[in-house]
């Protein structure tokens, strides 16, 4: 699988890459990433990061709205098989239950850490993913506009 690159000077790509990155640092005190001078620059190393980062929306099935190199990679999706897609369908659909039941306590906590759950590739591999960060993302104005997670560990099942 060939990831396909996001266009780095894309004004949205930018925006949701500092909304991503300064929602994390909202809610957990750390910054995901080394912060940069620029948003073109932080959000190419966002994209470039070795972790797994992936957001979606706040619609009634969320549908991702970002998948870095390393999700696109782990996944087997490119971007454009990943954004748009319900996140949902990550998960086997056993699994799904408890997706849920996190991302509830997300919205209503704000964040959590140390998550595991099974997830699944588009060629139907299952992993694990180990030690994660959900949080959800704040837009301008400190509404929730979707949430986001990252994690570097996980486990082949």
């Amino acid at each position: 699988m060939t990831a396909a690159q996001p266009a780095p000077d894309n004004d949205w790509l930018a925006a949701h890459a500092q909304c991503i990155l300064r929602s994390y640092r909202h809610w957990t005190g750390r910054d995901l990433i080394a912060p940069a001078v620029t948003a073109v620059e932080a959000a190419r190393a966002l994209y470039h990061a070795p972790i797994v980062v992936l957001s979606h929306d706040t619609s009634a099935d969320p549908s991702f709205t970002y998948a870095n190199l390393a999700a696109q990679r782990l996944f087997g999706r490119d971007w454009g098989q990943f954004v748009g897609l319900p996140s949902r369908l990550s998960a086997e659909p056993l699994a799904q239950a408890e997706r849920a039941r996190l991302l509830a306590e997300v919205a209503r906590q704000g964040y959590a850490e140390g998550y595991s759950g099974v997830r699944i590739t588009a060629d139907g591999r299952r992993f694990r993913v180990l030690g994660a960060t959900v949080w959800n993302l704040l837009d301008e104005r400190g509404s929730c506009c979707g949430q986001a997670a990252c994690f570097s560990a996980w486990e082949w099942l």
